[in-house]
């Protein structure tokens, strides 16, 4: 059975879905005013995984990503450039797209953007009014009123005296308390038309946490399985969503009985560069496009999910070539004898069995991976029929984690994007040249050839009847 670690219980715990073979799911996404860079990334190549897997267990999932395309940094970005909001958005959320495709990302099932669920959180904001629980303050914003709640806190495991405003929206002058957090934002004389709407109490725009509340419950129901995002929106953005949620729903006091906001809440690590947490202020965050245009796609997914997806992961040029070699290892036991293929897997097979065990714990890709690393060397090793359903078995379960899919002899002749050296045409001529040396018997030459393509990083492997194959090292 799979197991989950879960935010909220701080344990792992058998994963039982509210509706027998039915996953719905919300991630966080993007706000999309600036590209999207490494962090992202392992956003959507982590959540990307988990659905794949519980797909690939039998279950149907409904996987919910929205897009935050009103926020203040939005707002100041599209000021400082002279357009429009929605001509800022739309361009990033095409880049967005554009990354994801790049990647070999599933897109989610719904992907909606805040702009168009202003309704939804009106609504919530009223409720939310009604129970008590948010006021309207003398600056015209409407507030959430976090004190009266008294199981605030519950995701972060922080009292009500450990909490410190301002994590993400500055504490305004018409709170009544310095932890109370922003629903409704009145507008600002300055701002520009396109960045505000009617409302209850006056033209404004809505906070940043009430966004997922509205169109998660909107689109998954008021209770749902999963929410994931990464780390760092575990508080304050998380701890908000399960406060209005839950105080839209029940009021002040949820009772024993009645049913959570989220069962399962998922947060993967921090991305790390030099071992310290990635960020524009320190100026070592990394864009996903720059990245692809030196490393493979698949590299990125493959280095990614080395990791468990829970733990901190440290980025740098030589842990992605580290993560080539090893996709390297995989694609060249796939590179032996006759093409590998996807199967129907006995649940049974040894093979099979092991990878589900770790992936059943907690999503563990590191222990799936090493599965396959070992099965690779079994590969190997084999001849026959034995050696065709064992390259089988590697491709599928790899497929699963969404690798080994491409021609082994297209990934291994690849290299490293901006890898400097011999190209295909020049590596053949040195290879016809080698042929040439032995057909003359002139073994020095033949095996100085070998030699000097190896120096340069290219690896030739002889096969039965005479044929030479070459792969990047």
């Amino acid at each position: 059975m799979l197991q989950i670690y879960n935010t909220l219980s701080r344990s792992k715990q058998a994963f039982k879905p509210i509706v027998p073979g039915k996953v719905k799911m919300y991630v966080c996404g993007m706000t999309v005013y600036d590209f999207c860079h490494i962090g992202h990334a392992r956003v959507m190549i982590v959540f990307d995984m988990v659905v794949r897997w519980l797909r690939a267990s039998g279950y149907e999932v409904l996987y919910v990503r929205n897009i935050t395309d009103i926020d203040d940094k939005i707002i100041n970005r599209a000021i400082e450039n002279g357009e429009p909001i929605s001509a800022l958005t739309n361009r990033f959320i095409d880049a967005m797209h554009a990354d994801s495709d790049e990647l070999g990302l599933m897109h989610p099932d719904q992907e909606p953007r805040a702009t168009d669920y202003i309704q939804q959180m009106q609504g919530m904001i009223g409720k939310l009014i009604e129970n008590e629980l948010a006021y309207q303050a003398n600056d015209g914003d409407v507030n959430f009123a976090v004190r009266l709640l008294p199981r605030y806190g519950q995701l972060s495991g922080k009292t009500l005296d450990e909490l410190n405003a301002g994590e993400r929206v500055a504490v305004g002058d018409g709170k009544r308390d310095p932890l109370d957090f922003v629903l409704w934002k009145s507008a600002k004389t300055e701002e520009p038309a396109d960045t505000r709407w009617q409302s209850p109490w006056g033209e404004g725009r809505p906070g940043w946490h009430i966004e997922c509340s509205a169109m998660s419950c909107d689109l998954l129901g008021e209770h749902f399985d999963i929410h994931g995002g990464g780390a760092d929106l575990q508080f304050p953005h998380h701890e908000n969503e399960i406060a209005q949620s839950e105080g839209a729903l029940y009021g002040k006091n949820r009772k024993e009985d009645d049913a959570p906001f989220v069962n399962y809440w998922m947060h993967n690590g921090h991305i790390r560069v030099n071992e310290e947490k990635m960020s524009k202020s320190l100026g070592n965050f990394f864009l996903i496009k720059d990245v692809l245009k030196s490393f493979d796609p698949e590299v990125l997914r493959f280095f990614m999910l080395k990791a468990h997806y829970r733990s901190p992961i440290n980025y740098s040029d030589a842990q992605l070539e580290e993560a080539r070699s090893g996709l390297a290892r995989l694609y060249t036991a796939l590179a032996q004898g006759p093409k590998a293929k996807v199967i129907q897997l006995d649940q049974n097979n040894l093979w099979s069995r092991r990878f589900a065990d770790a992936m059943n714990d907690d999503f563990n890709t590191p222990e799936a991976i090493a599965v396959l690393f070992d099965l690779a060397s079994e590969v190997n090793r084999a001849q026959g029929e034995e050696k065709q359903l064992l390259a089988n078995t590697l491709k599928t379960l790899g497929v699963t984690l969404n690798f080994l899919q491409r021609d082994p002899t297209v990934f291994l002749q690849a290299g490293s994007k901006d890898q400097a050296g011999l190209n295909p045409s020049q590596i053949e001529e040195q290879i016809t040249a080698r042929v040439a040396a032995k057909q003359a018997k002139d073994f020095a030459k033949a095996d100085l050839i070998r030699k000097t393509l190896l120096e340069q990083g290219i690896v030739l492997e002889d096969k039965p009847g005479g044929l030479t194959e070459w792969r990047r090292a």
